[in-house]
């Protein structure tokens, strides 16, 4: 059977060497008034297979799972395995992960959610100093204070357990290899570091590890990670529970609770914690339906809301150079940016509207403030049926970009889409047993209260922090023909918005629609996306009535488009993601 494997990046020739490499077939192409900025990767094509992952050797040992016969759940744990060691900056065993599946042989959609929770321990008051003043937020992330319950572990293996093909120690291997025998440090791994060391530095293994005799890793170094391997094997051998009970669970409490800057985190914590399948959540768009993960993430929520908004509009004759199209993408965004920080947060802790968002009636109505021509006046929150969010007050929490994506379809047709974090950049920057612990409890508000009344996404214990990360996984006609997410923080819903417009209702193919320009609107600033012709458009956009921000959006979007000829996959040229088929 023929075969073509392409791989982005030329860094890591270990890793194309054991995927292969072929000259691209196919050249994706941007409109020419939009090219300026990034130049998509090629568009990789295959028949039976594709992995889009965010690092080479994460999508070669993805490919060499998928070569064995194993499902796209199998792929994309143990790309993950390898993600936490070849860009431990963005997710790993300490962190958490929305897992959203396609199962061809039940035709159905589910999602997993292995969002981390507050301690029990924890209090409304934790990011708060002694006048109950919030703290300056990387006062808040760096050390202890910030971790919660990692959940990436159990749901990779609930995911295995539903969807798994290969035996779970297999899954193992590349990343365990990886661990021993050393990878190459990748350029923006060690931009990163060089960027981060003054935090990095707090921490003694944090500092031994990134920061070896005092100075910042190199790109091309060669790096292994022998307590990260121990780590795994104890994982391959005894399962998930030996991270939650035991030697692995007593050493992630103690550099918790040691840290300069100490959290609550107990034994109990992780003894007590489960990932949760839930049911996947839909919009209707056109002929599609755009699903993704439900609450306590806010992304797949607003990304199907922002689409059912500009439903009624003419978006897709106005096309991408067009300021209007722009000013219908943001305000779109700015009512649902509304909702979300209105009604939003961990279902356990309150009712989510969610049928009520994405109600027909409901996007028809707010599609209607969509009529004119220029940029609405302050946006305030709708009233969807089913919401019981009245005694809460809206807040808009910070979240950073720390975060990673993959999408993968196997030779027997399911499909994963899975954003996976641990929040900041290197997360809490503590490190233990070879894996960094997230900072992901700074995605709660900092305030416990607002103008008399509790915030909906404050900390509680045992509760999720929202989230804005949107695994998509798009069905036509009953069938999946799109996987796509990004990293990036609350601006992760407008890359992922971008994409699926210009692929949806600009035509084009989808690694033109991950290379386009970004430009989103969290119901603020339009933010254009610096140093590309994105810039362009300030002018239109200001005239329009916008406030205009000029900056670095850096998206990581990685996409695979599933058609009747074969599959199609995508990696965003602004980070070291490849696509990889056969």
């Amino acid at each position: 059977m023929h075969r073509r494997i392409i791989l982005g990046l030329v860094f890591a020739l270990s890793v194309q060497a054991a995927v292969g490499q072929e000259a691209p077939q196919t050249s994706a192409r941007l409109p020419p008034e939009i090219a300026t900025g990034f130049t998509p990767k090629p568009l990789v094509e295959a028949k039976r297979w594709m992995a889009a992952v965010a690092n080479p050797y994460a999508a070669a040992a993805a490919a060499e799972m998928l070569r064995e016969g194993g499902s796209a759940v199998d792929a994309a744990i143990a790309a993950q395995l390898v993600l936490g060691l070849v860009e431990p900056q963005s997710s790993g065993l300490g962190g958490g992960a929305f897992l959203v599946a396609w199962d061809a042989a039940g035709k159905e959609l589910t999602t997993f959610d292995g969002r981390e929770t507050a301690p029990a321990a924890a209090t409304a008051s934790l990011f708060q100093d002694e006048r109950g003043e919030p703290l300056a937020f990387m006062e808040a992330v760096v050390g202890g204070r910030s971790v919660g319950t990692p959940g990436a572990p159990r749901l990779l293996e609930a995911a295995h357990r539903r969807f798994g093909k290969l035996p779970w120690a297999r899954l193992f291997g590349p990343a365990v290899t990886l661990a021993e025998n050393g990878f190459d440090v990748s350029p923006r791994l060690a931009a990163q570091i060089a960027a981060d060391a003054p935090r990095l530095a707090r921490d003694p293994a944090a500092r031994a590890y990134f920061l070896p005799e005092g100075r910042p890793l190199e790109a091309g170094q060669r790096l292994n990670n022998p307590a990260y391997a121990e780590t795994l094997r104890t994982l391959r051998d005894l399962g998930a529970d030996a991270f939650y009970e035991g030697p692995i669970a007593a050493d992630v409490v103690a550099t918790v609770r040691g840290a300069q800057n100490p959290g609550a985190l107990s034994a109990a914590d992780l003894a007590n914690y489960r990932a949760i399948e839930r049911p996947a959540v839909c919009g209707a768009y056109r002929v599609y339906q755009i699903c993704g993960m439900g609450p306590p993430s806010s992304g797949g929520v607003a990304v199907a809301e922002i689409l059912g908004l500009l439903e009624p509009t003419n978006i897709a004759a106005l096309g991408p150079n067009s300021p209007q199209a722009w000013r219908l993408i943001g305000d779109a965004s700015r009512l649902a940016f509304a909702d979300r920080d209105r009604y939003l947060a961990d279902p356990a802790f309150a009712p989510q509207p969610t049928a009520g968002l994405l109600a027909r009636d409901y996007l028809e109505s707010r599609s209607r403030l969509l009529d004119g021509s220029r940029a609405l006046p302050a946006v305030e929150p709708g009233s969807p049926k089913g919401t019981r969010a009245e005694n809460f007050t809206p807040d808009a929490a910070i979240e950073f970009p720390g975060t990673s994506h993959l999408s993968i379809a196997d030779a027997d047709g399911n499909v994963v889409s899975m954003t996976t974090t641990i929040e900041a950049g290197f997360g809490s920057r503590l490190m233990t047993r070879g894996f960094l612990l997230n900072n992901e409890l700074t995605d709660f508000s900092f305030l416990a209260e607002k103008d008399g009344r509790p915030v909906l996404n404050r900390v509680e214990p045992g509760k999720r922090p929202r989230s804005s990360m949107a695994p998509t996984i798009v069905l036509k006609d009953g069938r999946p023909v799109l996987a796509i997410g990004s990293p990036g923080g609350s601006q992760i819903i407008g890359f992922v918005v971008k994409a699926l417009i210009a692929h949806l209702d600009w035509g084009m193919d989808i690694a033109a629609a991950v290379a386009l320009p970004n430009m989103l609107n969290r119901n603020g600033p339009f933010e254009l996306e610096r140093g590309t012709s994105a810039e362009a458009m300030a002018a239109p956009l200001r005239d329009l009535g916008y406030e205009i921000r000029l900056t670095d959006l850096t998206s990581g979007l990685q996409a695979v488009a599933i058609g009747p000829d074969g599959l199609a996959g995508a990696a965003d040229p602004r980070r070291e993601g490849v696509a990889v088929g056969e």
